[in-house]
């Protein structure tokens, strides 16, 4: 494990992985069926319920309804049983700080289907040892079959058990606001920690932070140990696996969640193919000053390299610049992610671009990715680690991952 400067800020893709409120509106714009009667608007209480994440209780001596004063106990008691904490031997071989005699690693995950699969995050699982999942009720389970995806970082594990209970996993996190509350579940610091919970709030939406796709960014504190668990709304839906977090002197409560969108169809391609089969522009792509910076920008990306055939065969060169795929414009290595995670290797997509001063129309077809996003994202870490800051707009954000699994290397130590 790589060791940190004194003023390096450390993005803890383990923040994850440990080595060694008032109830409110779960999301706006529900459409409720309505009557009107005498003047007021009557919609059904179950429906309200669930459109708002709350409970109440009738009262029939007096003819009242009484909603829950709290929502967030219920969403931990309904949602913990499908958390379950992930132990194995460290790939490291060493014992660093934090960590115990025995070399151990933890994480999270969360149970998806009933008979013992569980999603978590690649990171967790890459490397572990006689890898053992713990199960709310305290019941241990080795193994039986795995799947990884670092470009994601998202994982399936199974173990051989029935009638687990899966967690609800969001239908879309389009309606989801910053403001919203949310609930942490996982492991953290210590593996007697399960199913620890913590609550906040959803403080951004689509963040672009060292990650192939867009990234929910939560308040709520996720500590070394986290990694894999859920992000709950108050509906008691995953809207989120939590993956990383920004740690150092100075900064408190930045989390980021993968989507559950992003969740659910990497999820789909494991299951249908045992890996993810992403469709590829076949281009290395080259962002603008403006949108490495987060600055808000419509600036073209730049063909830097030429990786397919297929973009050879579309008269595609470096030096080109790219606007739009299929009429909608991209401006970041992100947006193209985003936007690709609809299509299949094979299919064909037009491109809208600027080549020797004339903006043209290509149709372009689509190719595997091999490897080039995950390197991408490397790529842009390791730029990042030479340039150490004390402040996420310098870039002193991003250490591999390798560098950040551990409690020590999760504040800075000045080592």
């Amino acid at each position: 494990m790589r060791k940190m400067g004194k003023r390096a800020i450390v993005l803890a893709l383990g923040s994850a992985l440990c080595i060694s409120g008032t109830a409110g509106a779960a999301s706006s714009g529900a459409a409720l069926k309505a009557k009107v009667i005498n003047g007021g608007v009557y919609v059904n209480v179950s429906d309200m319920n669930k459109a708002l994440g709350t409970s109440g209780a009738y009262n029939s001596a007096n003819g009242t309804y009484t909603l829950s004063a709290d929502r967030v106990p219920q969403v931990i008691k309904n949602v913990s049983p499908s958390v379950v904490g992930i132990i194995g031997r460290s790939a490291t071989g060493e014992t660093v700080a934090g960590g115990d005699r025995y070399n151990l690693a933890h994480g999270t995950g969360v149970i998806i289907r009933t008979d013992g699969w569980i999603v978590t995050n690649a990171h967790v699982i890459e490397g572990l040892g006689d890898a053992v999942v713990v199960t709310s009720d305290g019941k241990s389970y080795g193994i039986t079959d795995s799947y990884s995806d670092p470009v994601s970082d998202l994982a399936l594990v199974k173990i051989k058990a029935s009638g687990l209970k899966p967690a609800t996993l969001a239908a879309s996190t389009n309606s989801l606001q910053v403001g919203e509350q949310v609930v942490a579940i996982g492991t953290p610091i210590s593996f007697s920690l399960r199913n620890s919970a913590t609550s906040g709030v959803v403080s951004g939406l689509n963040r672009g932070v060292n990650a192939a796709y867009r990234l929910i960014q939560s308040d709520t504190a996720i500590n070394p140990g986290n990694s894999g668990g859920p992000l709950v709304n108050l509906k008691g839906e995953v809207i989120g696996i939590n993956t990383m977090k920004f740690s150092a002197v100075g900064i408190e409560n930045m989390g980021f969640s993968i989507p559950a969108d992003t969740v659910k169809y990497v999820i789909s391609q494991f299951f249908k193919y045992g890996e993810v089969r992403r469709a590829s522009l076949g281009l290395g792509l080259e962002e603008s000053w403006s949108a490495i910076v987060g600055l808000p920008t419509e600036d073209p990306l730049k063909v830097t390299k030429i990786t397919s055939a297929n973009a050879v065969q579309a008269k595609i060169k470096e030096g080109d610049e790219l606007y739009s795929i299929n009429g909608k414009r991209v401006a970041s290595a992100i947006d193209v992610n985003e936007l690709l995670k609809s299509y299949q290797p094979g299919q064909t997509v037009s491109v809208l671009m600027q080549s020797d001063g004339d903006i043209v129309k290509r149709k372009l077809v689509l190719t595997q990715d091999n490897g080039e996003i995950y390197d991408s994202i490397q790529s842009g870490e390791d730029l990042e680690d030479s340039n150490e800051s004390d402040s996420v707009e310098d870039g002193g954000k991003a250490p591999s991952k390798e560098a950040s699994e551990s409690v020590q290397e999760t504040a800075v130590t000045g080592k």
